[in-house]
């Protein structure tokens, strides 16, 4: 076993408190030992031991790779002219997404895998090492099989989706579309998933009432997936009680929210998961994720990539955005990018560089994680291990 140093590190984020200062666990002046894709020694450089490889990446600051736990990277088409009219004042309200729908199941499996590899690309060259991956373009058994068939391909972290909207050919008929969802869709989907997610929110007419999605996680959790809910992004709604309720690993978006939802959250361990990009992309209000924090709830932050409301695969961007639009810190936004998304997927191997965590490193061409906020827009991602 080849025990790898990476020293010369000027700021290490260990997301450990016991390993340094404050609740990223800042460790100045660090290096770490790499075994087997794992960490296995942490601490100052002037300790380090020895080791039978050595990178020096030359000052500059080190943190958990990013976790980006909620994306929609299996698709086809664009929807560019939607993000003009929105930004001309045309509200969202779910209803594009059957264009990108109808767009996927037009497509051959070689282009969804095509763009997804490019989708991934992206990601991973701005630093994000975990992702998670839904469904929900297809919304017919065999399309919504072929989704996660493609995204099990890269990822361990994905989530059937087919409750994301009514389709057209089901208008009218939600009843009859759920019955689907929760019958032969889902035992077919089952195998290629670990989560269930559905978009409770009675505000759009086209997405689902709490009754709906009730039904949904409970076919989901009786088929062994784990649960995750989109909720209470267009209004108030149920998406956020009944996703801790049901005892679900995260409620997303979490937009507009009540005194009982904020107290619901605090209460438990559903991680609330906020998607600023989504609200630069839709002119919605930002979450109030100061209001969230000082409750005590565990907030993650992630991208929400999709063809239609945030068609940005940058978790850099997310963590600017939370900093200047939700009143984060920087070390809030990067906790909740890292540690926060890791809990969202009930993970303990990622998020973290402490000791037995994955090696999953992001080196930025900075000293600091602040930079992130501070520089927006700026390539900040260094890659000292490419081959």
């Amino acid at each position: 076993m080849i025990a790898h140093l990476v020293t010369g590190i000027g700021e290490l984020v260990t997301n450990h408190p016991g390993c340094g200062d404050g609740p990223l666990g800042l460790l100045p002046d660090a290096a770490l030992v790499v075994e087997d894709g794992r960490v296995a020694w942490v601490g100052p450089a002037s300790a380090a031991p020895a080791a039978d490889a050595r990178t020096d990446v030359g000052g500059r600051a080190v943190l958990p790779g990013f976790v980006d736990s909620h994306t929609h990277l299996v698709f086809a088409g664009e929807r560019s002219a939607e993000f003009e009219a929105r930004m001309s004042g045309v509200p969202y309200d779910g209803g594009g997404i059957a264009s990108t729908v109808a767009a996927t199941r037009d497509a051959g499996e070689d282009a969804l895998r095509a763009r997804l590899a490019t989708l991934m690309a992206e990601l991973r060259a701005q630093g994000t090492t975990t992702v998670e991956i839904k469904s929900g373009y297809g919304l017919s058994v065999a399309d919504e099989e072929r989704s996660l068939r493609l995204a099990r391909e890269v990822t361990e972290e994905t989530t059937f989706l087919g409750a994301h909207v009514v389709p057209p050919e089901y208008r009218g008929r939600t009843d009859d579309y759920v019955a689907l969802v929760t019958g032969p869709m889902l035992t077919a989907c089952a195998p290629h998933a670990r989560w269930i997610d559905v978009f409770c929110e009675p505000a759009s007419p086209h997405a689902f009432d709490g009754d709906a999605s009730r039904a949904v996680l409970e076919a989901g959790r009786g088929a062994g997936l784990g649960l995750r809910v989109h909720g209470n992004q267009l209004a108030p709604g149920p998406g956020v009680r009944l996703a801790v309720e049901l005892g679900a690993a995260s409620v997303d978006h979490c937009t507009f929210l009540t005194d009982a939802d904020i107290d619901a959250l605090a209460g438990s361990d559903t991680v609330a998961t906020l998607l600023p990009g989504v609200e630069f992309s839709t002119r919605q209000p930002y979450p109030d994720a100061r209001r969230l924090l000082d409750a005590g709830v565990t907030v993650a932050l992630a991208t929400d990539c999709n063809p239609g409301t945030c068609f940005s695969s940058s978790m850099p961007l997310c963590i600017a955005l939370a900093v200047r639009e939700m009143r984060m810190t920087p070390a809030e936004a990067v906790r909740a990018a890292t540690a926060g998304a890791a809990a969202a997927l009930r993970r303990t191997d990622v998020g973290h560089l402490g000791v037995g965590a994955r090696a999953d490193l992001t080196v930025l061409n900075a000293p600091s994680h602040r930079h992130l906020a501070y520089r927006p827009g700026v390539p900040m991602v260094h890659r000292p291990f490419e081959e």
